[in-house]
């Protein structure tokens, strides 16, 4: 006795002849009539020819990058000579690829020295994988440099007075300037000259000569590199200031007596022009008077 399978499906049922059976394939629609190849193929994913967000020139560019060899040509120029879309529309359909990971343009820079744009295509977006040799160094990875601290602000120097400070300004901004002839680690900022520029006019407003501070400001240099020459002249400005100069009170030139003979004894004795009896005289002629 014939077991029967539960499981198989049941035997179809003629269809009755007024409703004839319908096929399950649609009479519209794409047909496939493939060959095999065997030179000369791509092999391209469907999540790029029926991506839902690229539009249609992006997808067909993006097969056609994927067709190229490597080395071939991929910039904006050579694609519009190849298509007749023009410029701004491959520009716009390369950056659709950009973004959605198909294409990476990278800038690089050449044995030579010459920067160059160098275009990936990526078959998967999200794998990456090496870079083909396309003989052009990898530039090298800048390491991550701390932000540098602010600067140390300079010392204070010397103000003079404001009528000196407008007199004098002129003539310390030149001597200044001049420091590098005489030693070349003096060379400064027009920044570190302005603050600098009061402080030697305070030396020349207390009657220094120029040669004089500059031959204070340029003696007896370290040996050693100037890490910032402006604080060491701030310093000196400050520290080697000279006191104010006065002039000295005039004095009367002390009186000088001369020998003379009294007029009233006939000695000698010393007095000037003024007086013409001595000393004895003078005091017998006061007592009498008493």
């Amino acid at each position: 006795m014939d077991t029967q399978n539960p499981s198989a499906p049941p035997r179809a049922q003629s269809a009755p002849a007024d409703k004839p059976a319908r096929s399950r394939h649609h009479t519209g629609g794409v047909i496939h009539e493939n060959t095999r190849h065997t030179t000369r193929f791509t092999v391209i994913g469907n999540h790029l020819t029926q991506h839902k967000e690229l539009s249609l020139l992006a997808i067909g560019l993006g097969c056609h990058l994927q067709s190229l060899p490597t080395g071939a040509p991929a910039d904006i120029k050579s694609l519009t000579a190849r298509f007749k879309e023009g410029a701004t529309r491959i520009a716009a359909a390369l950056r659709e690829l950009e973004t959605h990971g198909y294409l990476r343009r990278e800038r690089v820079r050449t044995a030579t020295g010459r920067i160059i744009t160098r275009t990936i295509s990526c078959n998967q977006p999200g794998q990456r994988r090496r870079p083909a040799d396309t003989g052009c160094p990898t530039p090298p990875r800048t390491a991550h440099r701390p932000e540098p601290r602010p600067r140390k602000a300079l010392p204070a120097v010397p103000q003079p007075t404001q009528a000196a400070a407008l007199a004098l300004h002129q003539q310390a901004t030149d001597l200044l300037t001049g420091l590098r002839r005489h030693d070349p680690r003096l060379l400064l900022s027009t920044t570190d000259t302005a603050h600098l520029a009061p402080g030697v006019a305070a030396w020349l407003e207390r009657e220094v000569a120029p040669t004089a501070v500059r031959h204070a400001l340029t003696t007896d240099l370290p040996d050693e590199p100037l890490r910032r020459p402006a604080a060491l002249l701030a310093h000196r400005l400050t520290a080697q200031l000279p006191p104010p100069y006065r002039t000295p009170a005039t004095t009367p030139p002390p009186v000088r007596h001369k020998l003379r003979t009294c007029d009233g004894c006939d000695r000698a004795f010393r007095a000037p022009d003024t007086e013409t009896h001595c000393r004895d005289c003078r005091t017998a002629a006061a007592t009498a008077h008493a």
